[in-house]
Parts: C-alpha cells; structure tokens; sequence
C-alpha cells in the first residue's frame, strides 16, 4: 500500500512515487498499464491531469494501492502551509531550527535537566 500524503500533492506525483518505489522506468510502467511513455511523462511532469481512476490504475500498475481517506478539513494547517511557501528558504530553515530548539529545550525540561 503506497501511503504518501501531501495535501499539494496531484496525481502525477503519485504515479512517479510508485514507479520510483518500484524501481521502474517511465517505459516499463507504461508497458505494464497499456499506455504510451509519453503519456506516463506527461501524468508525472502535471501536463496531463488523468482520472482519479487512471491514477489508481497506474499506481496499481507499478505494484502499489493508494489508501485514501476522507478527514475533517484543518484549515489552520493549510492556511500555515500556505504562508509558509511565502517564505524564503532561509526563512522556513530559521523556523524550522527555532523549532527543533523548542522541541529540544521541552524534552530537556520533562527530563529535569533543564
């Protein structure tokens, strides 16, 4: 079972993630589905934007299911996404050490050490 999640994530990244995972190329995927390579190229690159059921197909092809899931929208956590990608990358790094610090001195405190 393929369980990749990324609420930005459209089909063609699923397709390129089953086949990468299955160690297959663009060819031999589109042989196994019944499909041209370019067609494969196309999913995976979000020039095409294929059926629900194709990309399950394809996914499948490559020796993958997906697991799909209806959850209850959490929109703070894509209102955060979304600003996120307006930082710069030096920005989102910043965050992300002030983060792992925060983490880190909140482990030190449970542990007493700190």
């Amino acid at each position: 079972m393929l369980l990749v999640y990324h609420r930005l994530m459209g089909g063609g990244a699923f397709v390129r993630e089953a086949r990468r995972r299955a160690g297959l190329t663009q060819r031999q995927l589109a042989i196994r589905a019944g499909v041209s390579q370019p067609t494969i190229a196309r999913i995976e690159s979000g020039d095409a934007r294929p059926s629900f059921e194709r990309i399950v197909d394809l996914v499948r092809a490559a020796g993958f299911d997906l697991d799909v899931h209806v959850v209850p929208l959490d929109e703070d956590a894509l209102a955060m996404a979304e600003r996120n990608l307006l930082r710069t990358p030096e920005e989102r790094l910043d965050a992300l050490v002030a983060a792992v610090e925060l983490a880190e001195q909140g482990r030190r405190a449970r542990e007493g050490d700190g």
